[in-house]
């Protein structure tokens, strides 16, 4: 999944993309995510703000340190090194979540939030849908369910998902961070985020069901909420133009 067009950057234990000018637009990719889940995103918008993307270092950390706190904390030291303002952070799936919670740590540094496929709710979500070893034809079908379109699982796609969960320190690191999410539900702090927030969901996602979306839409005071027919889990891979449009919108009313 991390076969790109867009080189990284590597700063010292920092690994990112960055490409465009102007205010920050701030990606957080999920569990089994990386670039190429932007990619039609970033094409877009790169010639309209600055588009960032750190790769989350999920499998470099220490099997019991691969955290949500310390994902978090990675995220905090990166827009620091930046020196980033605020930026426009945008999260899908487990990085919605680590979007979520640095929202709440860092409400001045964040001027818009978005959202898609977010985990901090749904106490499940990485539970009964998590890919367990087991054969190649288990693995793509478990991650073609991620997606309305199981074409969108791509051989590339599922070659990655195979790999992650039949190395035991990969699968290790996967589940420690599924299991702190699913520790740090944030319904209870919801109330605190004043950030303008949008949220996208496919209204087939299996992993964050549609009521997710819209409970996060209750509970988040300043919120738009559009649902993607014919979308899962990762409405910006399945549905890009419609995506980006929505995200367009969105941002225009808070960019300088």
């Amino acid at each position: 999944m991390q076969t790109t067009t867009t080189p990284f950057i590597q700063e010292g234990k920092f690994k990112y993309t960055e490409s465009g000018e102007g205010e920050v637009l701030l990606l957080l990719h999920g569990l089994f995510g990386g670039l190429s889940n932007f990619e039609p995103l970033v094409g877009h918008f790169e010639t309209k703000v600055k588009v960032v993307m750190p790769l989350l270092p999920i499998f470099d950390l220490p099997r019991k340190e691969a955290t949500i706190d310390n994902l978090l904390k990675y995220v905090k030291e990166f827009v620091e090194h930046k020196g980033y303002d605020k930026v426009h952070l945008l999260g899908n799936s487990l990085g919605g979540h680590i979007a979520l919670l640095y929202t709440l740590d860092c409400p001045e540094k964040v001027k818009t939030l978005t959202l898609t496929g977010s985990s901090g709710l749904y106490e499940s979500a990485f539970g009964a849908g998590f890919p367990r070893r087991g054969s190649y034809e288990y693995i793509k079908e478990r991650t073609e369910k991620t997606f309305y379109d199981p074409k969108v699982a791509t051989k590339e796609l599922v070659d990655e998902v195979f790999e992650i969960v039949n190395n035991i320190d990969k699968a290790m690191c996967v589940i420690t961070a599924a299991k702190s999410a699913i520790r740090h539900n944030v319904k209870d702090r919801l109330n605190e985020i004043t950030a303008p927030t949008l949220l996208i969901w496919g209204k087939h996602d299996i992993i964050t069901p549609y009521h997710v979306g819209e409970t996060f839409h209750e509970l988040i005071a300043n919120t738009e909420f559009h649902g993607f027919e014919k979308s899962g889990h990762a409405p910006m891979m399945e549905l890009p133009e419609e995506f980006n449009a929505v995200l367009e919108q969105f941002l225009n009313k808070h960019i300088l």
